[in-house]
């Protein structure tokens, strides 16, 4: 247990999390405070007093709120993604950042094999039908999953936890990561872009957002792959655009999608354009929506907080 300063002891929670992460951080000695619905104003008056500071996603960390942030040390973000934070600040500032990626790249894997074997399937489809008396066995013949070569852009945490998913599938499994190598095995083929959009029939992005990767497939981009695909994104909307998406299935270019993240998951600030293309999109059969959910199971709930707090238990911050 860290024996810390009475004023290097306080931590802000400001977002809803499996309440086991209190005891977790108390046993570390943190005195906690679980604000989850704490406002932006709030935060800004109060944040100077805290020496850790534990996230989701409610709350942009710009610099404007981090300049308020005059003793904090940490902060931990209970999840993956790092798009809403300024890490070019905390790098400036001395701030660690621990995220607990490991924490639900199993459930972002099934998901995206689930939402995979529900498309094949016509699961959606067909359920709705015979709750209605209607009997389709011809309609509704699916696709397997077998035999076909599935790419993953994006070996990470997420990456490699789908991949390793999908071994029992009896799949070809191919990936590419711009900024990791040596990863190949005997299960998974590490290959350049090139291959990845010559070979893939089916595509799973897991890229975190930045601005290399936002917008990053375009219709010129889809239009090199050899071969009709499938695409799974259960990592940021923002990479595809929903007008990408219609061009891509009008051209033959997508066979079917499963999204668990959209362009803007906002519907009440969608712009005209993006309400009309959502609406096409939508109206697609051969598409298949969950609400940001791949990675929100009961599991990674709880498994989350102990590798944020494993995180801070065995950093390298000097506690006074």
């Amino acid at each position: 247990m860290y024996q810390l300063d009475e004023n290097l002891r306080k931590v802000l929670i400001i977002d809803e999390m499996h309440l086991s992460i209190i005891p977790l951080l108390e046993e570390e000695g943190f005195k906690v405070d679980y604000r989850p619905d704490i406002q932006r104003p709030e935060i800004l008056a109060i944040l100077e007093g805290y020496v850790g500071l534990i996230i989701r996603s409610k709350t942009p960390i710009d610099r404007s709120l981090l300049e308020k942030a005059s003793n904090l040390r940490f902060i931990g973000r209970a999840g993956a993604g790092l798009d809403k934070i300024d890490l070019e600040f905390l790098e400036q500032n001395n701030i660690r950042l621990f995220h607990a990626a490991e924490g639900n790249k199993d459930a972002v894997g099934e998901h995206a094999i689930g939402g995979l074997l529900t498309l094949f399937n016509h699961i959606n489809r067909s359920d709705k039908e015979v709750r209605n008396g209607i009997w389709k066995r011809e309609e509704n013949r699916g696709e397997e999953l077998q035999g076909k070569t599935v790419g993953v852009l994006g070996y990470g945490n997420m990456g490699s936890a789908f991949a390793k998913k999908l071994i029992g599938f009896d799949v070809r499994i191919i990936a590419y990561d711009k900024y990791k190598s040596g990863f190949g095995n005997e299960f998974v083929e590490e290959v350049d872009f090139e291959t990845l959009v010559e070979q893939s029939d089916v595509l799973s992005l897991h890229v975190p957002l930045t601005p290399e990767t936002k917008g990053f497939l375009t219709y010129e981009m889809l239009k090199k792959f050899k071969k009709p695909f499938y695409l799974i994104n259960t990592a940021r909307g923002e990479i595809i655009t929903f007008r990408t998406m219609n061009s891509a299935f009008d051209e033959g270019i997508l066979k079917g999608a499963v999204l668990d993240v959209l362009e803007n998951e906002k519907f009440s600030t969608f712009t005209e354009d993006q309400r009309r293309e959502f609406e096409r999109l939508s109206r697609r059969e051969n598409v298949i929506f969950s609400p940001h959910i791949a990675g929100w199971t009961f599991q990674s709930y709880e498994k989350i907080n102990r590798v944020l707090v494993e995180k801070i238990k065995y950093s390298a911050i000097p506690w006074g």
